[in-house]
């Protein structure tokens, strides 16, 4: 009897990564944008929304025109600098000022997922402080650029404020999700290597891969706000 075949999940591919990694069948969403939307905002945020979609932008000669070509550099300097500390090409800062190195062991330690845990805890705040102050400067470039785009800089920071906690809520799950990985991939390397010589740790290579890959793909998600307001910027 043949085993019934998976459904291709379509989505973001951090999405699509985790359900590989965890072998789980994650079904499609019914819902629309709009539902979810309604489920994750309050009524404060509700509030703030519709005020700001409401607000009047006066008419007559744009302000200053900054161009979208320094912005658009400045936020692929941003992109390029995460994805270097990513793939371990630089390590973020911590809080305390100090810099985490990156998750490797020597062969004969005990692989220990506490140390990926705070590598990948220390790049989400990496990605999140320096995506803000970005979203923050293309929000001031949108409103100094034309009038009628301070309403959508207005936009962008309520829903910034209104979704923030919900992403992060979210996003807070990836590092267990990622845990329960390391250790199936842990478990399955003991019984392959029971009995039989060779590098105890040569999985971990291919894990470091895959939270590489995670990673990644949680930049891309964080960075959508980001590629939106360039595109404002760029057809304005």
């Amino acid at each position: 009897m043949l085993a019934p075949q998976r459904l291709a999940l379509s989505g973001p591919t951090l999405v699509r990564l985790l359900a590989r990694f965890g072998d789980a069948e994650v079904p499609e969403s019914r819902q629309s944008i709009s539902d979810h939307l309604s489920q994750w905002l309050g009524w404060t945020d509700a509030i703030a929304l519709s005020t700001a979609l409401s607000v009047q932008t006066p008419g007559g000669e744009p302000a200053t025109r900054v161009g979208a070509t320094a912005e658009q550099s400045q936020s692929e300097r941003v992109r390029a600098t995460l994805r270097r500390a990513i793939v371990g090409e630089g390590a973020p800062a911590r809080r305390d000022g100090r810099r985490t190195q990156a998750a490797s062991q020597p062969a004969d330690v005990e692989a220990d997922f506490a140390d990926f845990r705070q590598r990948y805890l220390a790049l989400q705040q990496a990605m999140e402080t320096d995506i803000a102050t970005l979203r923050a400067r293309l929000r001031a470039t949108l409103a100094a650029r034309a009038p009628a785009l301070a309403r959508l800089a207005t936009v962008d920071a309520v829903m910034e404020q209104a979704l923030g906690a919900r992403e992060r809520s979210l996003l807070a799950g990836v590092p267990a999700l990622l845990g329960a990985h390391f250790e199936r991939q842990r478990a399955a390397a003991a019984l392959e290597s029971a009995g039989e010589s060779g590098a105890p740790h040569a999985w971990l290579a291919g894990f470091r891969k895959d939270m590489q890959s995670v990673l990644l793909a949680e930049l891309e998600i964080r960075f959508q706000p980001v590629e939106g307001l360039l595109a404002a910027l760029r057809t304005s």
